[in-house]
């Protein structure tokens, strides 16, 4: 039985966490915390099974919502985006033309599916290489916890 002790400590990595849990009933994979580039650095990068690249950004308040000015760089990485809220979240406050998660620690719901804009062939192949090499450093740094496999991302 899960308890308070193993979730992650912040309220963006709980959603986070229910948003990965529900999206690999969806049979994406996913991935938390990558770059796509410089300066910017998603929640949550899901792979769905025809190759689609999805971006979830997790925001736990409206505060928390409000300062986030990086947002729209996100848009030119994925085929959709999505915002992944806690259901006291006052969704009229984010933008009709994105997708919105309801999520919690355990689980989460789509409730609106943001638009599809596909990415172009070259970008989904940086993208899909990013997602490959970062999952692939993830895995090493738990199997070798000594070796800092974020010093070569």
């Amino acid at each position: 039985m899960e308890t308070e002790a193993l979730l992650p400590p912040m309220p963006g990595q709980r959603l986070a966490r229910g948003v990965c849990r529900a999206l690999r009933q969806l049979d994406f994979v996913t991935v938390e915390e990558l770059v796509p580039t410089p300066g910017l650095r998603v929640d949550v990068m899901a792979l769905g099974p025809k190759g689609e690249i999805w971006i979830i950004e997790c925001k736990s308040s409206r505060a928390d919502y409000m300062t986030d000015q990086k947002w729209r760089g996100y848009l030119e990485w994925c085929d959709r985006f999505f915002w992944a809220v806690d259901g006291d979240f006052p969704i009229p406050l984010l933008p009709e033309a994105s997708g919105v998660i309801i999520a919690d620690a355990y689980d989460a719901a789509i409730l609106r599916m943001g638009p599809d804009t596909p990415l172009a062939p070259s970008r989904r192949k940086v993208m899909l290489q990013k997602f490959a090499r970062h999952a692939a450093l993830r895995l090493q740094g738990l199997r070798d916890p000594n070796f800092n496999a974020f010093s070569l991302v």
